[in-house]
């Protein structure tokens, strides 16, 4: 074969190489454009303009923004419903993630049981948000609730409470079964990270008569940092993106006294209406829904940087 027929099979070999490529992530981006980044423009243009119901009205700037943050009659409930969402991320990250941390470091010693363990602590991850909801809200029912009988029965009958309709306690409620429903993923993120780890490394600290809190804090935690990093960054875009969970056990409008409200049911109010927002205010919404959308992404890229910086100087 001469010089030029190699070079023109050459070229075809990687024509062809691109263009299935080509073929391979045309689909994901089609997905990508239809349903995060055409609505992501979308919610954009939408909050630059005047709304009258689904029509649209004058160019207006920046004042649906103005509204959201600095209106005196609107800024309460965003406000309320960030500190919300504050206050979920850290009690996750203590409760769910510190639970998770646990876990996977009592699999890693492999006791007997294992697999089972891990099966079970992965189920409710599986199960749909609807039916923990009402599962959960059921549980938790001041009447006939699987709680309160069982509270009822050990003679805590102080303890049993109307757990959702306290505002002191409805959103620890739901913090609590949203821990026990998402506590399986980041203990098997943990775990893998755990076992990537050289058993060898974890031997010779025994065998230099290292304690197993000392061998967790100063070997297994600082080499896990990879796992870490993705268990902050998606727990905060879940804790920002909580909707289903408190819209089926509170409701649309953060019951009781708003003390569940969170960002995600204060934009659905606004956008599509409900009892107390009235009807439909697009421009609004679509302005808190950017506002969303820059607090998320703000602190995902934040948070990457200074925790993988730190990846690199354990590395």
């Amino acid at each position: 074969m001469d010089n030029s027929s190699y070079k023109r099979a050459k070229n075809f070999r990687k024509l062809k190489r691109q263009l299935w490529l080509s073929f391979l992530l045309l689909p994901p981006a089609l997905i990508l454009i239809t349903f995060i980044f055409l609505p992501m423009a979308s919610a954009l243009l939408y909050s630059v303009y005047d709304w009258n119901g689904l029509i649209r009205g004058d160019f207006v700037g920046l004042e649906n923004f103005r509204k959201v943050l600095l209106d005196p009659e609107r800024n309460w409930f965003f406000f309320n419903a960030l500190k919300n969402n504050v206050l979920v991320f850290i009690s996750l990250m203590v409760i769910q993630n510190g639970t998770a941390l646990v876990i996977a470091l009592f699999l890693a010693r492999e006791p007997k049981g294992a697999r089972f363990y891990q099966v079970v602590f992965f189920i409710p991850v599986i199960l749909s948000t609807v039916i923990i909801g009402f599962q959960w809200k059921m549980f938790l029912n001041p009447v006939f609730g699987l709680i309160n009988k069982i509270l009822n029965a050990v003679g805590l009958n102080d303890w049993a409470l109307p757990w959702l309709g306290l505002p002191e306690t409805a959103l620890p409620t739901m913090i609590l079964v949203n821990a026990w429903a998402w506590v399986g993923f980041p203990a098997i993120v943990f775990l893998a990270a755990i076992h990537r780890i050289p058993r060898d490394l974890i031997e010779a600290a025994r065998l230099d008569g290292g304690s197993e809190w000392q061998i967790a804090k100063d070997i297994i935690w600082p080499l896990m940092a990879p796992a870490v990093t993705i268990i902050v960054v998606l727990t905060f875009i879940g804790s920002f993106n909580w909707f289903e969970l408190p819209y089926i056990m509170a409701g649309l409008e953060g019951s009781p006294a708003y003390s569940t409200d969170m960002l995600g049911l204060l934009f659905y109010r606004t956008a599509f209406g409900s009892i107390s927002a009235g009807g439909t205010e697009f421009g609004i919404g679509s302005a808190l829904a950017v506002i969303i959308f820059l607090v998320i992404f703000v602190f995902s890229i934040i948070a990457t940087k200074i925790l993988v910086a730190r990846e690199v100087e354990l590395n």
